[in-house]
Parts: structure tokens; C-alpha cells; sequence
């Protein structure tokens, strides 16, 4: 079982000029998608994370600052985005086509 924290919520208490915070959520048809698996995978495609999404489709992970690639496996499709994370809050959408 994932020791992931409950997706979703306010990034109270998080020094955000210190952490790297990837966050975003899953989108299919103009709704989000609960119950999505969003794995973080590194530069290289090596596994290195991955959670649920919330019932509104968020997802969050707290990484270092680099390269990253998300994918998201849902049962309507799935999706991937490369993105540059920098120290601070970094926000993305997967859109499931």
C-alpha cells in the first residue's frame, strides 16, 4: 500500500522557498478524474513516485528541482507531461484525451 499523504488541500505549513512542490491535477471531458494513478517519473523514465488522485483530481508530489516527467493511467485513457520543476509551486494539468 502507498504511504502517500491525502491528496488535495492547502500547502499550509510548506516553505515553498525551500521545497519543490509538483502539483496539478487529471482532467478527461471537462471533468476531473478521481481515482487516477500519477506516477512521477525522472529524467532518465526511472519510477520514482506515485499517487491517487483526489476526488476532485489533484495530485502533489514534494521532489527535488529538475526534470520530470508525469503520467497518468486512469480506466478513460491516459496522459503524460515533461515539465521543469524549480523551487516553489509548480502547477500542471494532464488532459486525458
Amino acid at each position: 500500500m502507498c504511504g502517500a499523504p491525502k491528496q488535495g488541500g492547502a500547502l499550509a505549513g510548506v516553505d515553498l522557498s525551500t521545497q519543490t512542490v509538483i502539483q496539478g491535477s487529471v482532467w478527461h471531458d471537462g471533468s476531473p478524474v478521481a481515482g487516477a494513478y500519477v506516477r512521477l517519473l525522472d529524467a532518465t523514465d526511472e519510477f520514482t513516485a506515485e499517487v491517487v488522485t483526489s476526488p476532485e483530481g489533484e495530485f502533489r508530489f514534494f521532489a527535488a528541482p529538475g526534470e520530470w516527467k508525469l503520467r497518468s493511467l486512469a480506466p478513460v485513457g491516459r496522459a503524460e507531461r515533461v515539465l521543469s520543476a524549480e523551487v516553489g509551486l509548480n502547477e500542471t494539468t494532464l488532459a486525458i484525451a
